[in-house]
């Protein structure tokens, strides 16, 4: 029995579309699964306050996170303050806005706001502690030396300092976390740039 004279052009337009329909299908999963794979290894997309160059999401701990931080802190395995405890603040470049370095070196200070305890812990750009050659990678503010005016000045270098001290692990780049502990009223809303420590690069070698 001859075959219709327009059945191949038919056929290779329904190959066409099926063609194209895969290839929406498969643009559709990879941008998907490639964005949230972007937003779970990096900072929460929404919530975030700034000051000078640190970061808080106030709300990351509470019962008012949104879905991304909770994927977030699952993904990172974290156990993040509740708004009751304490305040987080992150900063990965210094007061100029450069990314914080591993070859240079940093002063931090002098002022802190209010708080029962603090500390300063210093984390490669994944999220994991990464101790120095002194097998420590953070200061608490029971160990600061501080001078008669209450202030404090922390050096942030792989090279020895006087005074307070904190070496910077082998790493290319890094992250300083600082966690207020027991804060004053609610959690980062009566802060301002100037309550918080500056982060002033020195010197920076090779």
């Amino acid at each position: 029995m001859p075959q219709p004279a327009n059945q191949k052009p038919v056929i290779f337009r329904t190959q066409q579309t099926a063609i194209l329909i895969v290839y929406s299908l498969l643009l559709a999963l990879g941008l998907g699964l490639g964005s949230a794979y972007w937003v779970l290894n990096g900072d929460p997309p929404f919530g975030g306050r700034k000051f000078g160059p640190w970061s808080t999401w106030p709300k990351l701990g509470s019962a008012e996170a949104d879905p991304y931080m909770r994927a977030i802190v699952a993904r990172r395995g974290d156990v993040p303050l509740a708004i009751g405890e304490g305040l987080t603040l992150v900063a990965e470049a210094d007061d100029s806005g450069r990314g914080l370095d591993g070859a240079c070196s940093y002063r931090v200070g002098s002022v802190m706001p209010p708080a029962r305890l603090w500390t300063l812990t210093l984390y490669d750009r994944t999220g994991a502690l990464r101790p120095s050659a002194l097998e420590r990678s953070g200061f608490a503010s029971s160990e600061i030396i501080r001078r008669p005016d209450d202030g404090f000045e922390i050096v942030v270098s792989k090279d020895l300092s006087a005074g307070n001290w904190l070496q910077i692990p082998a790493m290319e780049a890094f992250t300083m976390v600082l966690r207020l502990y027991d804060t004053p009223g609610a959690a980062g809303a009566n802060l301002d740039a100037e309550d918080l420590p500056t982060i002033e690069r020195i010197t920076c070698g090779t």
